[in-house]
């Protein structure tokens, strides 16, 4: 799934700033491709699947999508066709990067597992609570990403519960906040502690503008990250403005690769740099003043001072009552070597 040496999995998201439109759909995903992210998703669905003919626009559409269409309308505008997918799907394949898409029903679900035969499926927040839906997908042995904005916690965990009944590959939590451009102050990053320790695997689906965010969350052991991407912040849609332009996903990728590095593997251990500076920068035993051949070393005549060439601090006791084989000069490193047993 992720890129070798890479410890951070890297969607960039499409969503519906495609516009409906194949074209655009394409040239997005060899823009994500060239920005160096592992995935582009998408999302996918049938006329009259996702969005009812009652429901109303919600407050970021009416923002950034001035239209008379309303919100059904939108949505069978901004979806692609079946036809559309199969022949993204190929391309997926001869760019050599990830194809992921939310299903938004069990019609779109079977077509994308049985069909485009995908490895991973995106469950969005709005089916956190859709049980009968979990189910199914659990059921698809996939690798599956579940998104948790609009919900507290006892309800993500009983969605895991209903997913862990049977046997997929991996589960991802992804801390989410629905809200698009998402604040600062209701990203929430501190739930991704909870989130590893309940879950093991946890991620972090971005809605907030700039990289902050998704580069903090690395820290609190996000390792599947979720950012909008668009074409054009100029396109007309509801999620563009939210989203980053080709140069920024770029820029986004490289500082994510930058933070991953510096995770490190969890072992306290000195580098190899560390290693090879480290006797001119510890402390060894010294004499502190000239010691003579045949001399019996008392606490007076030695202290602790650069370099640690000689023996160690806390060997002491090594040291006092022993006799010299040879003289010493002041600030000389005191060795086993030069004293008698």
């Amino acid at each position: 799934m992720k890129k070798k040496g890479s410890k951070v999995y890297i969607i960039a998201e499409a969503g519906v700033n495609h516009n409906g439109d194949f074209k655009l759909a394409k040239k997005m995903i060899k823009v994500a491709k060239k920005s160096g992210a592992d995935a582009v998703k998408f999302q996918t669905w049938y006329d009259g699947e996702l969005t009812g003919k009652f429901t109303q626009k919600v407050s970021y559409v009416k923002k950034n999508y001035k239209t008379n269409l309303n919100r059904y309308e939108i949505s069978n505008k901004l979806k692609l066709s079946e036809k559309d997918f199969i022949n993204l799907n190929i391309y997926f394949k001869k760019l050599k990067i990830d194809f992921l898409t939310t299903p938004c029903g069990f019609k779109s679900l079977n077509f994308i597992v049985n069909i485009l035969k995908v490895p991973f499926i995106k469950i969005g927040s709005s089916e956190l609570n859709n049980y009968s839906y979990l189910t199914e997908v659990a059921k698809k042995n996939k690798i599956i990403f579940l998104s948790t904005g609009m919900s507290k916690l006892e309800e993500v965990e009983e969605a895991f519960r209903v997913i862990k009944r049977y046997n997929f590959k991996k589960l991802y939590i992804l801390q989410c906040t629905s809200e698009y451009p998402c604040p600062s102050e209701n990203l929430n990053l501190d739930v991704l502690k909870i989130y590893k320790k309940k879950f093991n695997n946890c991620g972090f689906s971005d809605h907030s503008l700039g990289f902050e965010a998704s580069i903090l969350s690395i820290g609190y052991g996000a390792r599947v990250l979720e950012k909008h991407f668009t074409l054009s912040k100029k396109l007309k849609g509801p999620d563009h403005k939210a989203s980053l332009n080709p140069k920024e996903l770029r820029d986004y990728v490289t500082r994510i690769r930058k933070a991953e590095l510096m995770i490190g593997d969890s072992e306290k251990k000195p580098t190899k740099k560390e290693l090879e500076i480290m006797p001119q920068t510890r402390r060894g035993i010294v004499a502190i003043k000239k010691i003579k051949k045949n001399q019996t070393i008392t606490r007076n005549l030695i202290g602790f001072k650069r370099p640690a060439t000689g023996i160690k601090m806390k060997d002491l006791r090594l040291v006092i009552g022993k006799k010299t084989k040879k003289n010493l000069m002041e600030d000389e490193p005191i060795k086993l070597k030069y004293l008698k047993r």
